[in-house]
Order: C-alpha cells, then structure tokens, then sequence
C-alpha cells in the first residue's frame, strides 16, 4: 500500500441520559468528548493534533463548531469544515476525507458529530433555556451546498416533512409488489422487528430492547398513529443524545505513530449521488436510481458481488428507505441489513446517524479481521445517497471514488401540474394523523398525459379507507389540489 492509504484508525460513539438538565451536556461537548475517546481507541493522543476537524451539522446554533473542537482538542490551527443538512454527509464527508488523504492534502482527518435531541425536548416540556454557546464563525470549508428539495407544487399543498412523504414512498412501494393493506404491515413490522433485534445486541444502542412485530405495526399508548402505514415505532428516533468521532490517517502516518494494525480499518471505494432532487420529477415513487447506480459501482470498484458482502448497514429512517435500498442493490430482506438496529432503535440523531453505523461497522470488523462491511447512507427524501465499502484487509488498489451524478441526471424528469383540474390516478399516499385520529391525506396522482400532480383530502370517510383499503390505482378528482371520489 500507498503511504497516504487513507485508513479508519479512531471510532467512538457516545450517549447521554440525563435526569437533571442543569447536568446535560451540550452537542460540541458531546463531539470533544467523542474525539478524545476515539484518539484513545486508536492508542494515540497525537492524532488529536490533526490538521482537519470535520463536523456534521446538526440542529443546534453553531456557526462553526469545528473550530471549538479544535481548540479544545489542542489544534486551535486546523483547517475546519461543516456539511449542509443530510444523512448522507457522514458517508460524503468520510469518502472527500479519503480523496484528501490520498492525495496528500492532510495526513489526519476528524470527522465529529453530536444531537442532543432527548435534552431538547425535555428542556422544551420544562421550559428551560438550555443556553448553548452560539460558537460564531465561519468554517473554512462547507463540504457541499445546501439545496432547496420542495418543488413549488409540493409547497402549494404544505407537503415537505419527511414524514409525511416516506409514507407516500411505502404506499407506492406497497401497490407495486401487489402486497394488501394487512400483508404489507405485517412485512414492514416483521422487518423492524428484526431490526431490533439487532440493536438489543448493540451496546451503543439507545433502545437495547426488541420488538415484536405485533407491537410495532398495533397502535398503543406507546406506538401512536403518525402517517399511516406509520405509527411510532417505524420512525426515526431523533430523541436521543448522542456523539461519534471518527479519525482517518494516512498509512505513513499510522505506522510512524504505531498504531496497532487490529485497529485499521481499510475504506475500500466510496460513492455518490443523488436522486431528481424535487420528488415531484422523478420516474416513480417506489425505487431508486441513484441508490442502484452509486450503491452497485462502489462494490464494482472494489471488485466484490454483493453476495461477497459479510455485513451491511442500510440508511434506515423509514422502512421503506430499507426496502428501496434492498430492492436496488440486490440484498435480501430477509438476513440481517443493520450493524446497529437502525434509525428507530440504535437511535437517530439527526443528520449523525451514519457516523454511529460506521463506527459499529468497524467494531464488527475488527473483531472479523477479513470480512466486508457496506454503508449506505441517505439525506432527504430518499434523495441524496452515498455508499462506503470497509474491510481490516487492505484493497486491492489504493481507495476509489465515483461521482455517478451525470448518469442520474440523464434520467428521465417527469412533468409537474401544479393546478390541475380533472381525474387523475393515485400513485401513492400518506395519511397524517392529529389529536383526534386521521386528519389529513398527501397524493401523488399520475395524469393522462402521464405528468404528475398532488392533491390532498381531509374528508373523514375517505381517510378511514385509506387505512385499510388500497388506494394506490384509484382514481381521483381534483379540482383546485382537492382530491375527491
């Protein structure tokens, strides 16, 4: 191997539970505390003097918190970085960060992370200002640009949270496997369950508890309605406080500090893409062609199958999110498509999530010198996706990146109506539920001329039936973005 190998040498990943919040800790602490622990895991204190410091932005007030980092890590001079929003940007952040190594730019690179999603809501249940530091300043570098994914149709209707789109993916999904309304819930909860499992066994879990499949997919004082086939427990778990670090270095670099090798963990190839960012465009609401394109050159770069693979992490904010992912690369759902438990269970901290699976890949990895680990990550609407191959056996040729971009774009972009009046075809559909049970329903309707409008419906009646009817195929009648039957 090269002497800038790029090499996964440092991991750590923490929590915080908290009863009082005059104790809790802020994200940048979480992120300082995580740095140190993993210099300490790598065996080395000097990785701490790191020319980068590299962070994942999350939902806190910080203009540039790798700075903070940086001088409390005792590298007050380093180059620092931030990334747009995204649970794609660990994964993108990691694959630059090996391009940069690589290329001899910097011999150490930290890439840090934290929410603290748990004290938040506490603090807004007791009232309490919470007063983190504003950490003002602006980072040397911004490892991408942030991009407005809500095409204007979609803004009409008041569509944009991801909660109420992913379902809206599922239900497309669902009709197009030709699964019924009660099989399909049945499938997608046997999936969480099993992703529970996992996570029971994962000491960096946040819930270390499975679940059967019955109480994930049974609405309960615990497992509220959210967005029908949704309820509680198939979403993301933001409520918890956690960080990760993790710390890259050249070969020359690990070798010069003695770094143990049971410690290195080799990034293979990494890759890019995104999918039509405005959901609005794209082909179909049920697959992926970023994720199949980026997803099968990373293994092609290295030269494996995906039946070669030994562990996968696959981006799980929402079932479906899985289940595209799957269905694009070719994996079964039926054997094990987490390290961690996933989004719901390991938790979800925001954009920091894949920096948790990474980490747990590396701990399995260690301990299996050999095997070969895939990461997927995604960031919006099952729009922006990246993908990391990772083994403890160096690769065959030096690190390899491929931005499949250009190939996305040449795809197809489906037409949008966004006042559209007349009968149209229900493609997919996601039902919100408020205080009182279902409240509002989003369509994606297909037209004649095969172009795509929204309309949404707040009839009662109709939403009871979206519950346990299949809607998806329907026809529907919309007149000023109202959908009637």
């Amino acid at each position: 191997m090269d002497d800038n190998t790029p090499i996964l040498v440092g991991i750590a990943q923490l929590e915080q539970r908290i009863n009082d919040l005059g104790e809790a800790k802020e994200p940048v602490d979480l992120m300082i505390d995580a740095v140190k622990a993993a210099a300490r895991d790598a065996g080395s204190s000097k990785l701490m003097k790191a020319p980068a410091v590299r962070v994942i932005r999350g939902i806190w007030p910080y203009q540039n918190p790798a700075k903070a980092v940086a001088e409390a890590i005792g590298t007050p001079n380093a180059e620092t970085a931030l990334t747009p929003y995204g649970g794609n940007f660990v994964q993108t952040t990691l694959n630059q960060s090996c391009l940069d190594i690589q290329a001899g730019k910097h011999d150490v690179i930290i890439i840090t992370g934290a929410e603290c999603g748990n004290t938040q809501a506490k603090a807004a249940k007791a009232k309490h200002d919470l007063n983190w530091k504003p950490l003002s300043g602006t980072p040397d570098i911004m490892m991408g640009t942030e991009v407005d994914m809500r095409h204007p149709a979609e803004q009409a209707i008041r569509l944009g949270r991801p909660i109420q789109i992913y379902p809206i993916f599922e239900t497309a999904l669902r009709h197009q496997l030709g699964l019924e309304v009660d099989a399909h819930l049945d499938h997608i909860a046997k999936l969480w369950s099993d992703f529970s499992a996992v996570a029971a066994d994962n000491p960096n879990a946040w819930i270390r508890q499975k679940k059967s499949a019955e109480d994930i997919r049974t609405p309960s004082a615990t497992n509220r309605p959210v967005s029908f086939p949704y309820p509680k427990f198939m979403n993301s778990n933001n409520n918890v406080d956690q960080g990760a670090a993790l710390i890259l270095c050249s070969q020359a670099k690990a070798l010069a500090l003695g770094i143990p090798k049971e410690k290195w963990v080799y990034p293979w190839t990494g890759t890019d893409a995104h999918d039509h960012y405005f959901v609005s465009n794209r082909d179909n609401l049920y697959s992926s062609p970023a994720i199949r394109l980026a997803g099968n050159r990373c293994l092609e770069l290295a030269g494996v199958s995906v039946g070669d693979l030994d562990r996968v992490d696959v981006y799980s904010c929402f079932p479906v999110a899985v289940q595209v992912a799957a269905r694009e690369l070719g994996l079964e759902t039926n054997k094990p498509l987490t390290v961690t438990g996933g989004l719901t269970w390991a938790g979800g901290p925001l954009n920091n999530y894949v920096m948790h699976s990474i980490a747990r890949m590396a701990e399995l990895l260690r301990a299996k010198p050999g095997d070969k680990g895939l990461i997927t990550a995604n960031g919006g609407y099952l729009t922006k996706h990246a993908f990391g191959l990772y083994s403890t056996e160096p690769p065959a040729t030096p690190f390899q990146h491929d931005d499949l971009q250009p190939a996305v774009d040449a795809l197809y972009k489906r037409e949008v109506v966004a006042q559209y009046q007349g009968d149209g075809q229900i493609e997919g559909y996601s039902v919100m539920y408020g205080p009182e049970g279902p409240a509002k329903a989003f369509m994606a309707c297909r037209l004649n001329d095969d172009s795509r409008t929204w309309a949404i419906s707040e009839d009662q009646e109709v939403l009871a039936a979206m519950t346990h009817e299949e809607f998806c195929g329907r026809t529907v009648r919309i007149a000023d973005n109202i959908g009637e039957f």
